[in-house]
């Protein structure tokens, strides 16, 4: 082996260490920060929502009921229905968590914040949301709502993670994915029916913010 190889080897070995320190470094910080955040639950939702959608304020108020049964609200600190979930909170006197990903489009954080983790890696903040949430709300939203909640799914349904609430708010908007689920899914035996409990979709925030309250000892 020339040395030329050699050393090409040698330093891109010492970049995948350096790389290794600093998802080590993410974990213990987001540890360290959210460690006393109390009960949370964790809400999912596009940020690409501005401020006069219906579901900026239906966020809103979501996150002020949650505040109000004892929850701490966690998003992913971004625009949108992440900012509507945090004002919401931010607002009701409640703990607003944020766990900002740094992204070369759209993702700047919002200023409704009591509590900020920033991450580099979308592993180990996805770590965190399932960590410290006891329940998870996905509200509309993209690739990135959708991560999350399957995220979820595949951690309860392989009992990796012990069960928790999961709400799916609005009926229009996940009703195509739910007959989905149950037309593929269940029908050309991928799943199994009872997979389908492991989350409510509804349109009454009350109905979602009881659902987690009834399953979620605080």
């Amino acid at each position: 082996m020339t040395s030329s190889k050699q050393y090409l080897i040698d330093d891109l070995s010492m970049q995948e260490s350096w790389r290794l320190f600093k998802i080590l470094s993410e974990i213990v910080d987001g540890f360290e920060t959210l460690n006393d955040i109390g009960p949370a639950v964790s809400l999912f939702g596009s940020a690409r929502v501005k401020p006069e959608d219906p579901w900026y304020q239906k966020t809103m108020e979501l996150s002020r009921q949650l505040v109000d049964a004892g929850f701490t609200v966690i998003t992913g600190g971004g625009p949108g229905l992440m900012e509507a979930g945090n004002k919401g909170a931010y607002e009701a006197g409640g703990q607003s968590v944020g766990l900002h990903i740094h992204l070369p489009l759209e993702q700047r954080n919002n200023p409704y914040l009591t509590t900020r983790c920033d991450f580099r890696y979308f592993f180990v903040r996805k770590l965190m949301f399932i960590k410290y949430a006891l329940a998870y709300v996905a509200l509309p939203g993209g690739f990135g709502t959708l991560d999350e909640l399957s995220e979820a799914l595949v951690l309860i349904q392989t009992k990796r993670i012990k069960a928790f609430p999961i709400v799916l708010l609005g009926t229009e908007f996940w009703g195509g994915l739910v007959d989905w689920f149950k037309d593929r899914l269940v029908a050309d035996g991928y799943c199994h029916n009872k997979d389908l409990d492991l989350f409510l979709v509804t349109d009454s925030i009350e109905q979602g913010v009881e659902h987690i309250r009834r399953h979620v000892v605080i």
